[in-house]
Parts: C-alpha cells; structure tokens; sequence
C-alpha cells in the first residue's frame, strides 16, 4: 500500500490516469448490471444475455485491428479523449431502453460502446510505460489492476441496489458521466511534445494506404516472441469457458439462486473482492519473484480458478457459492498482474498498441464462442452444469503452458525498449 500511495503523490500523470479510471470504471458497472438485469427481467431468456455479450465481443473485435493500427500511428492520448467522449454519447442513450428494452435496441447500443472500448483500455496500457519510470512500471500494473477489481466490487454491488431501488434510467445516465470525468482527467496529461506518439519511423506510402500490413507486422511481433505468443494463447484459453462465465453471473443470480439486479450484483462484488485479493498477491509476488517461479505460478493459478468455479458452480447455499467464485477470481488475479508486468517489461513500444488490442481481440473472439455455446446450451442444459463445464475448460490452459515452460518453449524475451530490429520478424502472421 506504501508503494501505491507513493505512486499516486509522486507522480502526477498517473494519478491523472488513476483518478479517471476509478470513475469511468464504476460507472461501466452501473451500465453491465443495468443492462444484463434489465434483459432477465423483461425476458427470462439467457439467449438474450447472450446476444448483447456477443454484440459486445463482436465489436471489440471489429475495433481491434483498427485500434492496435491507429494508437501505435497517432497521439494515443487523444485517441483516448474521443473514446471517452464517444462512449458518453452511446452511454447518454442507454436511457432510452429503461422503457422500450427491446433486444435489438440493446444489442446495438451495447455494440456501439464497446466498439469505442479498445481505443481506451489498449491505449491506457500502452501509455503505461511513458506516464510510470521503469521502477515504478509494475507497482503502476498492479494498481491499475487492483483499481480495476475494487471498481467492480464497489461499483456492482452499488449497481445492483441502484438498479433495483432507483430504476435504471440512474445507472444510464451515472454511466454517461463518468466518460465525461475520464475526458477531463486524461486530459490534464502531460508530457514533452510527442511523448505519446510512438517513437518510430515515418510511414510509407503503402503503410498509409494498407494498415493492415502494419497490423500484420504486429502479429509476426507476437509471434516471434514466444512469452508475448504463450501469455496471448493462455487467455484464450481461459475465455474458452471464461466468456459463458459472464452470461453465467446474471443466470445465477436471477435464476438458480432468484436474488434478481441484487443478487447479479453481489455474485459481480465478490468476484471482484477475490480479483482485489488476487491483485495484492500478485503485486507482492512480482516484487521478487523469478522468470522460473513466475511461469509455474501462472500453472498453478489456472489450476485452481477452474477447480473453485466448477465448486461455485455445485453450491447451494449463496454464501458458499460466493466464497468459490472470489476463490476462482483470487487465481486469475494473481495470474493477470504478473503476465501483464511481463508484456509491459518485454513488449516494444514500437508494437504496444497492437500486442494490447490483438490480446484484447483474441480473447474476445473465443469468449464469443463460448458465450454463443452457453447461450445455445441454456435452452436445455442446467446453469449449473454449464457452469462446470466452463471452470473445466478454462483451466485447461495450465496444461497448455506447464507443457510450454516444461520443454522450454517460454523463454524469457529481452526487455523492453530493445530495437524490434533485434528480434527476427519473419513469415506469414499466426495467432
């Protein structure tokens, strides 16, 4: 805690960065719970829940190539402003759902703001490194994390209550905001001229006419760094069961354990408070902790948040239900801040825009699968058993990286700030 405390005093851009994501972020809560309430509700069908995850998914990427392209091109911190203020727009309409919650209507509003999302949370990753000094690097990750999780505690366990006591025309409009707060604060940033620019080599004709090359040259990066390429697949391991996991959450608490907004809300606090416990952990892990450890530590994380989800899955009583999804949470949190402090070590900042928007595309490509798989699955299988499959699938990942790390295939990659030229980028792109 001394060390956040420290960071927030000391350094000005990243309080800045701080204090916007803090309340963007609960107000994107008072948004998910609204929405995923308001569909059970007028509905009762997890189809519908399905829909607007896979219009979200969808557009996150459709937005991702684009988003890696334009934020390792231009001013990422301006990217960031016209996301937020974009996002305010979309969020404003929202409104308009409270009385006429028609399916297509969310789908398409829901698409819209997430389609906006990746020019913010790719670009907020990406200026990581240029806002925090290369000692500060892992103690500003692992606050942006652990903020990230006391967000989701606080914000949808007010969400839920919100929600149910004030209506949702509130949430909506909190939502609208918020965005406006995160535009303000991002934009008091500062740094020398360009400082957000990535420092490389004027673009070419065919670079400016065919983005796609330069985001195909981002994926012969990723490929040519095997860490970079292991800790991109392990998240699509997980979003295997992890994307029927968030349609799951509204289909457990309206559903098998019938606490309505309330209910969805608590089940998303108590992940989140197993996220926030995660986050320490991994924060004082990756302190000391060795190339060597650190791999078999994400092994064993997996192992576990698969096996509390599938026993969150099989509680009865809600309690208990609750101590096994904080449990699942807790894992992936210890996971998620020390992959993420090795790709802000080891990732060029020539190729952060793209590494950060592909890994967030990748993982919401399966997670659509998933979603789609579970949402077909409710219409004849129990909540409950789907839910075991998902905690089976995505801990399937630990067997995936253990045999990585265990025939040598994760070694640890220069740092970063290397010339990309040093690492050999050849042949067709994979992922």
């Amino acid at each position: 805690m001394a060390g956040f405390r420290r960071l927030l005093g000391q350094n000005r851009n990243y309080r800045y960065t701080w204090m916007g994501q803090v309340v963007s972020e609960i107000g994107d809560h008072f948004n998910n719970i609204a929405v995923f309430s308001l569909a059970v509700e007028r509905t009762g069908s997890g189809m519908v829940v399905t829909g607007i995850m896979l219009s979200r998914g969808l557009a996150i990427v459709l937005a991702g190539p684009l988003a890696g392209v334009l934020l390792d091109r231009m001013d990422r911190k301006r990217i960031m402003i016209i996301s937020d203020l974009l996002r305010a727009v979309v969020a404003l309409m929202f409104i308009f759902t409270a009385s006429r919650p028609e399916p297509w209507l969310l789908y398409v509003l829901s698409g819209l703001l997430m389609f906006a999302s990746p020019f913010f949370t790719s670009g907020r990753a990406s200026i990581l490194p240029t806002i925090a000094s290369p000692e500060e690097l892992h103690t500003a990750n692992s606050l942006t994390q652990t903020t990230q999780w006391t967000t989701l505690t606080i914000g949808t366990m007010f969400a839920g209550l919100s929600a149910a006591h004030l209506g949702y025309e509130w949430a909506f409009f909190l939502n609208f905001l918020s965005f406006l707060f995160s535009a303000w604060a991002i934009s008091r940033l500062r740094t020398p001229a360009g400082g957000f620019r990535s420092k490389r080599t004027a673009l070419t004709e065919t670079e400016v006419v065919r983005p796609w090359h330069e985001y195909a040259e981002g994926l012969r990066y990723m490929r040519a760094s095997p860490l970079i390429l292991g800790i991109a697949l392990i998240h699509v391991g997980w979003a295997t069961g992890g994307g029927a996991a968030q349609i799951l959450f509204s289909l457990f608490g309206e559903l098998v354990f019938k606490r309505g907004a309330a209910g969805i809300g608590i089940l998303w606090s108590f992940a989140g408070l197993g996220l926030l416990v995660g986050g320490g952990i991994g924060h004082w892990m990756g302190k000391g902790i060795s190339f060597e450890s650190y791999k078999w530590t994400i092994a064993v994380c997996y192992v576990i948040h698969g096996a509390a989800y599938v026993l969150f899955a099989l509680s009865e009583p809600f309690w208990l239900a609750l101590v096994f999804i904080a449990l699942s949470r807790a894992a992936v949190a210890v996971s998620s801040v020390l992959n993420f402090s090795q790709l802000l070590r080891h990732v060029s900042e020539e190729f952060r825009g793209r590494v950060f928007s592909t890994l967030e595309s990748m993982t919401w490509s399966t997670m659509m699968l998933s979603m789609m798989g579970a949402g077909i699955a409710s219409e004849s299988m129990t909540v409950r058993a789907i839910g075991v499959w998902s905690g089976v699938l995505s801990s399937s990942t630990a067997v995936f990286w253990a045999w990585a790390h265990l025939s040598g295939r994760l070694p640890e990659p220069p740092e970063a700030g290397t010339d990309p030229g040093e690492i050999e980028v050849h042949g067709e792109p994979t992922v």
